[in-house]
Parts: C-alpha cells; sequence; structure tokens
C-alpha cells in the first residue's frame, strides 16, 4: 500500500522564496538513490483559513512503508532535513508531519 508523507511547514518570515525552492529541490533529489514515487510541493491554497500558520508543505508518496523507513533513515534526507527545520519558525515546532495509507 503507498505511503502518502504529508509534510506541513511555517517558514521563518525572513526566508526568502529561492531558500525554499533550493530546500525543496535538495528533498526532491533523494528520489534519484531512494523509492520516492511522486512529490509535490507549495503554499497551502485552501480558502477555509484552517492551516492553523503551516502556509507551505509537500507530500512524498512511496510505494510502501519499507521505502518511507528507508527514506527516513537516509543521511541525505537527514541532511536536508536540517536545512528544512533551520529555515522553520521555532525549528522542529514549525513542522507537522502526517503519513496515511492510500
Amino acid at each position: 500500500m503507498t505511503i502518502r508523507h504529508c509534510v506541513f511547514l511555517k517558514f521563518r518570515a525572513d526566508v526568502p522564496a529561492a531558500e525554499k525552492q533550493g530546500i525543496y529541490e535538495q528533498l526532491a533529489a533523494l528520489g534519484v538513490h531512494l523509492e520516492i514515487d511522486h512529490m509535490s510541493y507549495g503554499p497551502n491554497v485552501s480558502p477555509e483559513g484552517l492551516h492553523q500558520g503551516f502556509v507551505d508543505g509537500f507530500t512524498m508518496d512511496f510505494p510502501d512503508a519499507a521505502a518511507r523507513d528507508a527514506y527516513l533513515a537516509d543521511g541525505k534526507h537527514q541532511e536536508a532535513g536540517k536545512r528544512l527545520v533551520a529555515a522553520l519558525e521555532g525549528g522542529v515546532k514549525g513542522l507537522l508531519v502526517f503519513d496515511i495509507e492510500v
């Protein structure tokens, strides 16, 4: 069963768009050596106003839990994660991760 890895973000106000794009591109590049079926990223476009400050985010689809777990343990993922967390309001507090089976 496919695992959709959903990550919602609160970037600091001083983080330029180019840095956000660079972070997303670094994460997307992980698909070269890991099993990532699809990645989408960008700003929240929901009109509901229920984002609670999480105004950016990305999703990654993995073919199964083993592929997701390999991604989580991967050194290049951890490197990209450190860059991401450094750009968020309150560090890891500016991050919400939610995985679902689809």
